[in-house]
């Protein structure tokens, strides 16, 4: 009886830490496919909050953002959290 109460407290307790887990891994794998298929045109936005289109992408990590007409930055894929909307 007293090992049933702790196995039933412990799957209580950790059940949902594993399905968080498991939720925060997909999304994981969903930032990571869209980091590497990001292609010059792409509207997106940084983990700072920097808007910008892609201009171009390096064979390394960096990716070229035009923030401004003639202006752009140097920014690490990884530092792309996701797409931006096109203002019109």
């Amino acid at each position: 009886m007293n090992t049933l109460l702790i196995l039933l407290m412990l799957a209580v307790f950790m059940l949902p830490s594993l399905l968080l887990m498991r939720k925060q891994k997909a999304r994981q794998a969903e930032l990571a496919e869209f980091q590497a298929g990001i292609a010059p045109g792409d509207r997106v936005i940084t983990v700072a909050g920097v808007h910008g289109t892609v201009a171009e992408v390096g064979e390394g990590p960096t990716v070229q953002l035009e923030v401004a007409p003639g202006v752009t930055l140097t920014v690490e894929r990884a530092g792309i959290s996701r797409r931006g909307v096109v203002a019109d």
